[in-house]
């Protein structure tokens, strides 16, 4: 009989245990807006526009160019720094990938997005935690 896996518990593999790390450096497609949340916590959210690799010569047909990834900074450092940031800067971002869930009028929805983690401009200091 197998066991069970339960939130929280470690996962481990051959490669060692499991790992959920996201870096991006994109451009920033708008401007962050801040947003306080019905819990009264206060967040940053942005949009950062990724450029694809190059396709395999393999595949026929349109393909998207670039991927737009919402992040959500929470810390009110991030919240800051990514409120800071210029339209179309350039920004780099470490954190880790979440999947968020509400009901709306049409039933319940999720999408996944980035908790940022550490946000930088690459042409500055190093990031601060």
């Amino acid at each position: 009989m197998g066991t069970t896996q339960r939130r929280g518990d470690a996962v481990e593999g051959a490669e060692g245990p499991a790992r959920n790390e996201v870096r991006l450096k994109g451009r920033l497609a708008a401007p962050a807006q801040a947003v306080v949340l019905p819990s009264g916590d206060e967040i940053a959210t942005f949009r950062l526009v990724v450029p694809r690799e190059p396709a395999p010569a393999r595949r026929t047909g349109p393909r998207a160019l670039v991927d737009t990834i919402e992040c959500t900074a929470w810390t009110a450092a991030l919240r800051r720094r990514a409120l800071a940031a210029g339209q179309h800067e350039v920004l780099e971002v470490e954190g880790a990938l979440r999947r968020r869930f509400w009901r709306g009028p049409a039933g319940a929805s999720s999408r996944y997005g980035v908790e940022v983690l550490a946000l930088r401009r690459p042409s500055r200091a190093p990031a601060q935690r």
